[in-house]
This record gives C-alpha cells, sequence and structure tokens, in this order.
C-alpha cells in the first residue's frame, strides 16, 4: 500500500525494495505478489496504477526465476490484458495506464523471448487490434536485462557487450550510467527488431498455410463441380492474396539468411505455395 500510495508525487524506493525483499524471502512470495500488484494495476485510481507498474517492473529485475514464472503464466498476464480491453477495464483506464501496460508486455516479449505465453498474449493484442503497434521503449529509462538474462540475448552472443555493460553498471560516475543506457537502449532496439522479423515470418507462415489449405479444399470442390458462386469469389481472392505472399516470403527468406531453421521453414511454405499454385492452374485447365 506504501509503495503504490497514489498519493505519491514520485516513487518511494525504499518501500519497493522492501517490497522485492518479502517477495525473494518468502515461499510463496511471487504469488501473492503478483495477486496484489494485478489488483493495484487495475485501480481506478492512475497513480495507483502507474505506481502499481514501477513495482512489477522493479520485482521483474530483482526477484528472480521464481518471480518470473509466475509473471509469465496466463493468470497473470489476463489480468494485465484486463486494463487493455474494452470488455473490461478497458472502457474507464486511462491511456497513460494503458500505454504502460503495453509498453510493460512488449518490452517482456524481448527479454523473454522464450516465454511463449507472453508472446502469444501479446500477438493476441495486436490481433485484436487492442495494441496497433509496437511501443517505443522511454529512451531515457534505464532498462538493465533481467536476471538470469534469457537466452539467445544479444548480451549472451556478444561478450564483448556483456563485459561492457557489466563495468559500466558498477561504475559510481553519472556519465558511465548514462553510457550503460544507451548501450541497454541499441541492444533493446536490436532486440525489437529481432522481434519484428520473427513476428512477420510467423505470420506469413501461418497465412500461407491456412490459405493453402483452404485453396487445397476449394480446388476439390472445383474438381466435383460443386463450387457456389460464393465459394469461386473466395477462390478468386485466395488466388491472388497466394500471388502476393511469394514475394513477402522471397523477402522474408532474405532477412533470415543467417538462421538456417528459419530460412528451412520459410522454403517450406513457398514450396506449399508453389504447388497449390501449379494445383490450381492445372485444375482449371483441366476443366
Amino acid at each position: 500500500d506504501k509503495a503504490t500510495d497514489p498519493s505519491l508525487p514520485e516513487e518511494n524506493w525504499e518501500c519497493i525494495q522492501r517490497f522485492c525483499d518479502q517477495v525473494n524471502a518468502d515461499t510463496e512470495g511471487p504469488l501473492f505478489a503478483l495477486r496484489l500488484l494485478a489488483h493495484k494495476i487495475q485501480s481506478p485510481q492512475e497513480g495507483e496504477a502507474l505506481h502499481a507498474l514501477t513495482v512489477l517492473e522493479t520485482c521483474v529485475n530483482n526477484c528472480g526465476d521464481r518471480f518470473h514464472s509466475e509473471m509469465a503464466k496466463f493468470r497473470f498476464l489476463n489480468e494485465l490484458i484486463k486494463v487493455l480491453s474494452p470488455k473490461y477495464y478497458g472502457i474507464w483506464s486511462s491511456e497513460k495506464v494503458k500505454s504502460r501496460v503495453t509498453e510493460v508486455i512488449f518490452s517482456w516479449t524481448v527479454w523473454f523471448p522464450q516465454e511463449v505465453k507472453i508472446q502469444d498474449a501479446y500477438q493476441m493484442l495486436k490481433k485484436q487490434g487492442i495494441v496497433k503497434e509496437d511501443p517505443k521503449l522511454p529512451e531515457d529509462k534505464i532498462l538493465p536485462p533481467p536476471s538470469p538474462r534469457p537466452q539467445n540475448s544479444i548480451f549472451d552472443t556478444d561478450e564483448e557487450k556483456s563485459k561492457l555493460l557489466a563495468r559500466l553498471l558498477k561504475s559510481s560516475h553519472p556519465e558511465d550510467l548514462q553510457a550503460a543506457n544507451r548501450l541497454i537502449q541499441s541492444v533493446v532496439k536490436e532486440e525489437q527488431e529481432k522481434s519484428a522479423q520473427v513476428s512477420r515470418r510467423v505470420n506469413a507462415i501461418s497465412e500461407v498455410s491456412e490459405s493453402v489449405k483452404r485453396m487445397e479444399e476449394l480446388l476439390e470442390s472445383y474438381r466435383r463441380h460443386k463450387l457456389t458462386p460464393a465459394d469461386q469469389e473466395t477462390l478468386q481472392a485466395l488466388l491472388q492474396r497466394c500471388e502476393k505472399l511469394r514475394p513477402l516470403l522471397f523477402r522474408l527468406a532474405s532477412e533470415a539468411v543467417a538462421d538456417e531453421e528459419a530460412l528451412a521453414e520459410i522454403l517450406q511454405a513457398s514450396d506449399k505455395l508453389s504447388q497449390v499454385l501449379g494445383q490450381y492452374r492445372q485444375v482449371v485447365s483441366s476443366q
């Protein structure tokens, strides 16, 4: 209550630190903490909700694996989504709170790429149009990578950057901390670009899979002369969409040239697309 007091003009870092210490000391700390924080984040008082989000982010950076594990469950993610959804509290939550919640979830997709539920929750928000575009993380905000850092983070693959960051963060000189902030922001930007590439690839491959499956079904009906006028229109629309997907897959392949697994997925999707387009030409010409 003290850490999220809406009358506070700024964060009470002593209370926030004590809250984190209590979370780490108690076996059930992460579970209880997230229940309390969800309740505070959903508060109709903007100040209380914003303070609670600061406490949440501080816990993410200071409370380790047990906290991360609970945080990444749909049970908690759904409570954050309610703040954004017009079906729940989104109708009266302030834009500032909704913007901050979006920023928090998006930042987790960057730092916790291995947490599938976080990725799914964020993609669902985008698919439903609740999130229109990825937020830009504030440049003046220091975002130390959570401990332990997710695998495949740039800090894990770039030993030189990792050592430099560790040295800068240990320094007491303001200019070193500013340099650390700039380094983290540049890495976050790289991670965001990576995340955007993955998102584009996943969405494109998913669309190819769905389009190919639907086209195959319609072509089977075409063979049997059971295609309705509405289905014929759908088939033509799918044909046009599949033609447009081909150059998209080509661009995605050029982006993923250094990632053998991703490249293999794209090429496999491209093969399926080519096969169904060939199948269309064969069936239509034979009729």
